[in-house]
């Protein structure tokens, strides 16, 4: 007989991958993921309130959308890292990434019914291992 757990269909928030077991074979992947996860803590332990986590369309993904205070949105990307080796975590964030980022915030309140006053994106670098464990950084501003 089954167990309840193998008759049950993949969340939402499955993929092909993620049903195909590769992501758990991805390190890659697996660290990201793990990235988004603190990043997704972090904000909520300062008391922000997340709108979206993984939004995708044709233009790309948003890591997280949240919002600090009723009259802010927040469009965040997330960098990490298992060292500083290849360079830090937000340096990865250059021009055409925030470019980028800016036309997915655009697509994002073109598909949602949502109003800010204030909307910017913010970067946060998480760095695993190392002498320090883990790092979190926090950038706020850095587009729009």
């Amino acid at each position: 007989m089954p167990r309840p757990q193998d008759s049950e269909p993949p969340g939402p928030a499955a993929t092909s991958l993620d049903q195909a077991g590769l992501v758990a074979n991805d390190p890659r992947r697996a660290l990201g993921r793990y990235g988004e996860s603190v990043a997704a803590a972090y904000l909520t332990l300062k008391g922000w309130q997340l709108e979206d986590r993984n939004w995708r369309c044709d233009l790309g993904e948003l890591d997280l959308v949240g919002q600090p205070d009723p009259d802010t949105l927040v469009f965040v990307e997330v960098k990490t890292r298992s060292s500083d080796r290849c360079g830090t975590p937000q340096a990865a964030v250059d021009p055409r990434k925030l470019a980028r980022l800016r036309r997915l915030a655009a697509a994002w309140l073109a598909a949602h019914d949502h109003h800010a006053e204030v909307v910017r994106i913010d970067v946060i670098a998480v760095t695993v291992g190392g002498p320090a464990g883990r790092s979190i950084e926090h950038l706020e501003g850095v587009g729009l």
